[in-house]
């Protein structure tokens, strides 16, 4: 059987982790046939990636040249990891052209985009997966066996902190991310992991959110507020100021985010290392979320940005006990600047706690690679032999749908401080 094929759209930070693992660990089951991208600069910097691990450069297409991509190198799928506010273009168009798609989180960032995502699929029965890699992270997986057993019984309530650090957490707004029109701020970005582990773990899908989140910490009025002085608009060329800032990015430090984005200012003008407490910021740092979903179970969940630790505590509480899971998470800059791999893991705990009961420490299975051990076995799943997966955890365009929706509606919340319905957003199958 010959090698299925893939083009990859975008070619940022992102992309590298796919293409890559094409090449280096699934040449006998995926090849990649071209790159996409508004940036030609950026999409030389891949190439010049793949040749180094020995695979010959491939065909490069600008944007606005994506049909023609699809014409010459006849992908099987489409890979798109454009930034978020464009992947219902790529998406739609690919399936419109007879692909299927791999999509990078979120699957899109508003109401209408995911409408339009989900009639293309229903116009076009093309498939699309969303690449949610924390349902495959070992003690994530184990918190699914748990609850599913019914070793707590009935889920009744969960409560869900997640802690960005001031690397990670900081790098959001640093980037295209700081603007909401681009990624549809945290609770859309970065929560849809999040919120779709909770329908992951539940089995269940949101019916009502309501939320409250502000810009707290980064952004130039919180920084005047406490005090701050010295003031610049990017780390490159930001004089004394950006250098005694301990937030500050310095691309030209460092081989890839040079090559991948100094490099490439030329082409479109994209500051990678924009000051964390400069003007322009327009998503929240700091969230709460309330969410009820079918099953009657209640989730209530805070997201901070700038955490001094990295990870997550999460606790559910059922009519026969409760679980306790602590994960600690080790810093790190991604999009090629990493101290170490996203997600890679300090410290992992499951405490089952029964009624009645003396409390047992859950053993997790250990795993290497990115994202807690979840990276390889995501990638293996989207480009390997395919195995069965009795825990089901492959996204479809519905789960990337209903992750979405729960951070969608946790926005309007913000803005108009009411609950919102879910289904009132949109209808999914």
């Amino acid at each position: 059987m010959a090698p299925k094929k893939y083009a990859v759209v975008g070619t940022g930070g992102r992309a590298a982790f796919f293409y890559t693992a094409i090449i280096k660990d699934f040449s006998a089951t995926s090849s990649l046939v071209a790159f996409c991208d508004t940036n030609q600069t950026r999409m030389n910097y891949a190439n010049s990636k793949i040749q180094a691990l020995g695979h010959p450069g491939v065909p490069t297409y600008k944007a606005a040249d994506f049909d023609k991509m699809i014409e010459e190198t006849n992908p099987d799928e489409v890979i798109v990891t454009t930034i978020d506010r464009t992947h219902n273009i790529y998406i739609v168009r690919a399936m419109e052209l007879g692909r299927n798609v791999v999509s990078e989180k979120p699957m899109t960032i508003d109401a209408p985009r995911c409408r339009e995502i989900l009639k293309a699929v229903e116009r076009t029965g093309q498939k699309l997966r969303v690449t949610f890699n924390y349902r495959y992270a070992p003690h994530n997986t184990k918190v699914f066996e748990l609850l599913s057993s019914g070793a707590i019984g009935q889920v009744n309530s969960v409560h869900f902190e997640w802690m960005l650090d001031t690397s990670h957490g900081a790098d959001y707004f640093r980037r295209w991310h700081r603007d909401r029109r681009n990624s549809g701020g945290l609770l859309v970005h970065k929560s849809t992991h999040h919120f779709d582990l909770v329908n992951f773990w539940l089995q269940s899908r949101p019916e009502t959110v309501f939320a409250m989140g502000d810009l707290r910490f980064y952004g130039r009025e919180n920084a005047e507020r406490r005090g701050e002085t010295a003031f610049y608009s990017r780390a490159h060329g930001g004089g004394e100021a950006a250098r005694a800032d301990p937030f500050a990015l310095d691309m030209a430090a460092n081989e890839q985010l040079r090559a991948m984005y100094l490099d490439a200012e030329h082409e479109d003008g994209y500051f990678r290392d924009q000051s964390v407490f400069g003007d322009g910021v327009s998503i929240d740092d700091t969230m709460g979320v309330m969410v009820r979903y079918r099953s009657g179970a209640v989730l209530t969940y805070s997201l901070t940005a700038y955490s001094p630790c990295e990870g997550f505590r999460v606790c559910f509480n059922g009519t026969k006990g409760r679980v306790e899971v602590e994960v600690v998470e080790r810093a790190y800059i991604n999009s090629g600047g990493a101290q170490g791999e996203e997600g890679a893991l300090e410290s992992t705990s499951i405490l089952l706690r029964p009624l009645f009961g003396k409390p047992v420490e859950v053993e997790i299975p250990r795993a290497d690679g990115g994202h807690g051990g979840g990276d390889p076995e995501l990638l293996n799943d989207l480009f390997g032999t395919p195995v069965e997966d009795k825990y089901n955890r492959a996204a479809s365009h519905v789960d990337g749908a209903l992750s979405i929706l729960t951070g969608i509606a946790a926005n309007k919340s913000i803005s108009t401080g009411q609950p919102v319905k879910v289904d009132e957003l949109v209808q999914i199958p």
